[in-house]
């Protein structure tokens, strides 16, 4: 049996999205003495690894928010396939709200990957270069990026009727280093706020996105999700 460490690790928290089957997948990068670190997502042990609203909660019963700057307790790092940020939550412990960062001071936590997000080799019928085969997946070494996206566009549309399953879905289409990209949205306040409206496409100027690479699904492929998307209040 593996010993375990337990410790603690303060993140800025710049995703807090759906999970299935019933959870959340929450994202951000380490604050360190000398500014932003690597970055962190803290899984349950549950096989699908989602964090249930008790286990992510503070001790006032509220949720992290975006911005947040957090202390995390851990049992230890536990790295999955192309997702080596993970870290396996002490579950027995509360989350502790330390105070939250502006919109100035998160600038310096932006990525600047160049084209292509890990791989732009294969798209599903409704997205743009939008999933990696398992065998790329398996090739990377990190699943998240904060970007700031080139002419991004949030589209609302039905993509299931035609296939006798009317669902609507939230995706963001945007150009990175001259690539194009068009991906699924799993930021729940960004779904709540889009599905209001009408189906159409929305230009949205001046917003950050966190970016994630799914763990890879049954059909032998995994996402690219878009996470959070952060605008300039």
């Amino acid at each position: 049996m593996n010993k375990i460490f337990p410790y603690s690790k303060t993140i800025v928290c710049l995703a807090n999205s759906r999970r299935p089957p019933s959870g959340r997948c929450i994202a951000g990068r380490e604050i360190t003495e000398s500014g932003f670190g690597d970055w962190i997502r803290p899984i349950s042990n549950r096989p699908s690894h989602e964090v249930s609203e008790e286990e992510r909660r503070f001790q006032d019963g509220t949720d992290p928010n975006i911005f947040d700057v957090i202390t995390i307790p851990f049992l230890r790092p536990e790295p999955c396939e192309h997702q080596s940020e993970n870290h396996l939550i002490d579950d027995q412990q509360y989350w502790v709200l330390n105070r939250r960062l502006t919109w100035g001071e998160i600038q310096a936590s932006v990525d600047t990957p160049t084209c292509p997000l890990w791989s732009n080799t294969s798209s599903t019928y409704f997205g743009i270069n939008d999933r990696v085969s398992a065998n790329e997946a398996l090739q990377q070494k990190r699943s998240l990026y904060l970007i700031r996206p080139e002419k991004l566009i949030v589209v609302v549309q039905d993509d299931g009727t035609a296939f006798g399953k009317p669902r609507r879905r939230v995706r963001a289409n945007f150009y990175l280093s001259g690539c194009h990209y068009r991906l699924i949205v799993t930021d729940p306040r960004a779904e709540r706020r889009f599905f209001l409206r009408s189906d159409g496409s929305y230009p949205i100027a001046n917003a950050l996105i966190c970016v994630s690479l799914g763990e890879l699904h049954s059909d032998g492929f995994a996402y690219k999700l878009v996470t959070s998307i952060i605008e300039k209040q």
